[in-house]
This record gives structure tokens, C-alpha cells and sequence, in this order.
């Protein structure tokens, strides 16, 4: 038996197989199979050929649009962007990964067009896993629709997942120490719904023979083999609603419950048109609140503050973040900084390297010379 049929045969007896008390362990157990499994014949489709694809990370950010070939991603692409993505009415128009860059609130935001998805390309169908290894290195993930298959984003977001992307997901909080004896001891922060009996059937089928697995959150079947896995890309995500221009305003309502039967808000999908350059401006404004960026103005020595090109960093960052981005020396011969803004008590507070800058603080470096 191959391994697609060893997969097939798994995820059967899965489906099979009554949930309950009784057949927790052994589920466990499956699931932990198949994923292994799964990992094999991943790494057979990447060994097995092709050139595959790598993009070159440029900017502050990079997002990925996703979509099925023909749902308008390479004009959006070049709606956004100076790219030339080509454009067509036919499928696969798309064959390499293009990438384009959005500048936004002074961000160089890496856009890529990425060849439409299929079904079956985490199993390589279409050169699927090569495009799905670009996917899992961007910074979020744009779903592009069109509004008349809108039910095909239960589709892509299934093949993200079999391809080891978790979207708007936080990862599992396991963690696995491996020990010398002692079998596999299980510590846990919450009330684990999973049996320690059942944990230690996925650690054991995972290889694992003496280990201390501490878990701080509550974790199913799923999850657990996730932790374990560890070699998960957790990416959020957001969907774009395309080719509204093309529908009848009574068709509006239909739009919207078919969101809602895959569980998207349809407050938070945003409505656009490609072709018509129409939502895009709503469009960049959800792309930078989602991918946790801000801007810090710099204030200059004899050149005042620069509001045009502002240092881009990830929400949360600090005085020694900033420091560390703008590169060189900075944070060796950093003696103190001053900051007004959001996150200033006053103007020009004094502050150190562990102070949080809020978006649009002005921060000036004092160094030692």
C-alpha cells in the first residue's frame, strides 16, 4: 500500500470511529499516523522534482493573495502596485509567483500574486506545494473571492491547512523536554479535557519514550498533535470580496448569508472591484491593521523629524527595537531617548531602551559619540 492509500485508509478509519471516552486514545493515535504520514508524502512530492519558487522577502511586510486561477488576483495585484502581472479571463494565466509593493503609511508592503490554487495542491496537484511554500512564508494572507464562489474559500482554507498553515491562529502552548527515563510525564496549567493517557499515546507515536510535556491552554486532539508537530505557520488572515461591480444590488443579501455560511462576518470581508479600482483604499487599510504595523517618525540631529520615510516597526516594539532596526552601532552606544507621542507621558520624555512606542511617536536617539 502507497501512501496516499496508508493516508486514505487513516483518515477513514478516523471518520469511522465513534468519539467518546473509550476511543480517545486510539483517535490520538490515528491522528498522530496521519500527520506523520501526511509530513512523508509532502516531503516525497518536494524531493520528487521541479524547480519550485522563492520569492526574495523585500520591505517591511509581505502578504500573499490566494485565490482559485481567474478570481482577479493579478489585477488587484497591479491596482495596488506598479507590478505587470498579467491578466486574463482563462485559468493558470498566473504561472509564477509575482510580487509587487504597496507603499502605505511610508510601508514598503511586499504584495505577491501567487498561481491560483487547486484542489489537491498540498498533495502537489498543479505544482500546488511549491505555491503553498510561498504562502507560509508571508506575513498574512488575503483571500481573494469572487462573489459569485464565494464557497470556494472553504477549499483554499483546506489546502492551507493540509499544507501546515494554521490561519488566525496562535500556537499551541506545548512544550516537550525530552529526559533520559521517567516515561512521558505530563504537566498541565488547566484542566485538560484530553486523558494524560491520551497525550502520551500521541507523544509515544511521535517517538517520544521519556519526555515532560508541559501544556498551559486547553488543547484537543488537533491542536495537541500541532504542538507536537512543531513545524506549524500560524498566519492571519483576511478575505476581499471581488467583482461586486459585476452584481444587482438585490444579489447583495445573497452575497452576505453565503459569508456567513463559512463563518465570515460579512462587516470584516471587504468588498472591492479590481477592475474598477472600487474598495481599495479600505482594502490597505485592513492589510496594515492586520499585519501589526506602526510608524515611528525619527527625529534627526540638525535635520529635525522626518514624517515622510518613518521607521516601520511590529506593534509593540521598544526604544531598543527601534534601535536595533535602524541598524549599525545604535543600540551599543545608546545612552538614553526622548519621546513624544501616543505613548508619552509628556513631550520629550526621557526614556530607556524598554519603553513601548505607540504609532506616530516621535523618538529621537541620544548616543554616545
Amino acid at each position: 500500500m502507497g501512501l496516499e492509500e496508508e493516508i486514505e485508509a487513516l483518515r477513514d478509519e478516523i471518520a469511522e470511529t465513534p468519539y467518546n471516552k473509550s476511543t480517545e486514545a486510539h483517535i490520538g493515535r490515528l491522528k498522530a499516523k496521519l500527520a506523520e504520514k501526511k509530513e512523508k508524502l509532502q516531503n516525497q512530492s518536494s524531493a520528487g522534482g521541479g524547480e519550485g519558487y522563492h520569492v526574495e522577502k523585500h520591505g517591511d511586510a509581505t502578504v500573499a493573495f490566494v485565490g482559485f486561477p481567474s478570481v482577479g488576483k493579478s489585477t488587484l495585484l497591479n491596482s495596488l502596485t506598479a507590478a505587470e502581472s498579467e491578466v486574463g479571463d482563462y485559468e493558470f494565466t498566473t504561472l509564477n509567483v509575482n510580487p509587487g509593493m504597496l507603499q502605505y503609511n511610508g510601508a514598503n508592503i511586499q504584495l505577491l500574486d501567487v498561481p491560483g490554487l487547486i484542489e489537491g495542491a498540498a498533495q502537489g496537484r498543479g505544482g500546488g506545494q511549491e505555491v503553498l511554500s510561498v504562502v507560509r512564508a508571508a506575513d498574512l494572507v488575503v483571500f481573494v473571492l469572487s462573489v459569485f464562489e464565494i464557497d470556494q474559500y472553504e477549499r483554499l482554507r483546506k489546502e492551507l491547512y493540509e499544507n501546515k498553515i494554521r490561519l488566525d491562529q496562535s500556537p499551541p502552548s506545548v512544550k516537550i523536554a525530552k529526559k533520559g527515563k521517567g516515561g512521558i510525564r505530563v504537566t498541565s496549567s488547566v484542566d485538560l479535557d484530553l486523558p494524560e493517557e491520551v497525550v502520551g499515546e500521541v507523544l509515544r507515536e511521535h517517538g517520544y519514550v521519556n519526555a515532560d510535556v508541559t501544556i498551559r491552554e486547553q488543547v484537543d486532539l488537533d491542536r495537541l498533535v500541532d504542538g507536537v508537530m512543531d513545524n506549524r505557520e500560524y498566519i492571519p488572515s483576511i478575505v476581499a470580496v471581488n467583482k461586486v461591480d459585476l452584481i444587482e444590488p438585490d444579489y447583495v443579501e445573497t452575497v452576505n448569508e453565503n459569508l456567513r455560511g463559512h463563518d465570515i462576518d460579512p462587516e470584516e470581508a471587504i468588498f472591492i472591484s479590481a477592475e474598477k479600482e472600487k474598495g481599495l483604499d479600505s482594502l490597505k487599510q485592513t492589510i496594515w491593521e492586520e499585519l501589526g504595523l506602526m510608524r515611528i517618525y525619527m527625529d534627526k540631529p540638525g535635520r529635525g523629524v522626518d514624517y515622510d520615510e518613518p521607521l516601520v516597526v511590529p506593534r509593540g516594539s521598544t526604544v531598543g527595537d527601534a534601535a536595533r532596526n535602524l541598524g549599525g552601532d545604535l543600540e551599543d552606544r545608546f545612552r538614553f531617548a526622548r519621546v513624544s507621542g501616543p505613548s508619552a507621558k509628556h513631550d520629550e520624555q526621557q526614556v530607556g531602551t524598554e519603553h513601548e512606542l505607540a504609532d506616530e511617536d516621535v523618538l529621537r536617539l541620544i548616543v554616545r559619540k
